[in-house]
């Protein structure tokens, strides 16, 4: 079957001229001469016995063939070209590329990375600070932390932290409102809002058995936008647990109900392909990561 192939150089050749529909574009991407190319396509239609450019004074353009089979060859080249780089990466033990929420990075991981680099100085680590699903399958990505359900699809996902919320604010914010000594006081405030979260005020209201005032206040994507409103004496936030430590303990936010808290249905995940845990780079995340979880629970509880 494999003398009934194309050679591969015809059918890179093919594709750039295909893409560009120009020779000479089709050369300097390639690095090649234009006669190169050129030698190259007629070396392919010759294999395959059809014309697939035609061939127009300071133009060409593809044949219905030549169309036909520049859909199949770029799917192709595109599919060896992916798995290539996967197995590249997979054999890769020195560079770890995690993903990681935009809140969960600024508030809680980013300040920590020094420790993983730290402890394994031969590790190459790159952060990609997104909230878009990661694609195990042909991405490249090593490991993801995200705020979920704990199911990602064609991944396997270890649950590291839970979470509450409850009503956090800046000691200025406080003071200016007389002290908020009681839930009841929250009804002056203004109310800061996590945009997509299911633990909201609205609910944390009901927990304490209190009407909602149902006050408008800022509302924001992400949870560090929050906590940064709130520390800017914007209002009161639902400060989540995790993400509003440090700023307690420097001071920057004050609980003013520590005991009211509402339990939080997702929480934060390790995530990483089916069957790769055992992988060097990803195993030694996993037990870093393990540590720094411990040592940050003990600190909060």
């Amino acid at each position: 079957m494999t003398d009934q192939l194309p050679p591969l150089q015809t059918l890179r050749a093919f594709e750039a001229t295909g893409r560009r529909l120009s020779m000479t574009l089709a050369a300097q991407e390639l690095h090649l001469t234009h006669g190169a190319v050129s030698r190259q396509i007629k070396a392919l239609e010759d294999h395959l016995g059809v014309q697939l450019f035609r061939r127009m004074i300071r133009r060409i353009e593809l044949t219905e063939a030549g169309q036909s089979f520049f859909s199949t060859v770029t799917r192709l080249l595109s599919e060896l070209s992916r798995e290539a780089e996967d197995i590249r990466r997979r054999s890769d033990t020195s560079r770890l590329v995690v993903s990681c929420g935009v809140s969960f990075a600024s508030k809680w991981l980013t300040p920590r990375l020094h420790r993983l680099m730290g402890n394994y100085p031969d590790l190459d680590v790159h952060l990609e600070v997104t909230d878009v699903p990661v694609d195990f399958v042909s991405g490249h990505v090593d490991v993801a932390l995200r705020y979920g359900n704990g199911q990602y699809p064609f991944a396997t996902a270890e649950r590291i932290m839970n979470e509450t919320v409850s009503p956090v604010c800046s000691p200025d914010y406080r003071g200016k409102m007389g002290g908020l000594h009681a839930a009841e006081d929250l009804t002056k405030c203004k109310l800061i809002h996590e945009i997509g979260m299911n633990t909201t005020w609205e609910r944390w209201f009901a927990m304490m058995q209190l009407p909602y005032p149902g006050m408008r206040g800022p509302g924001y994507s992400h949870g560090s936008m929050s906590i940064e409103a709130a520390i800017r004496s914007a209002g009161v936030a639902l400060g989540r647990s995790v993400l509003v430590a440090e700023d307690l303990a420097a001071g920057r936010l004050v609980s003013l109900f520590p005991q009211a808290r509402l339990e939080v249905e997702w929480g934060y995940d390790l995530v990483y392909r089916i069957g790769n845990q055992d992988h060097p780079k990803v195993n030694a995340f996993r037990n870093w990561i393990a540590q720094e979880v411990r040592e940050f629970t003990h600190g909060i509880l």
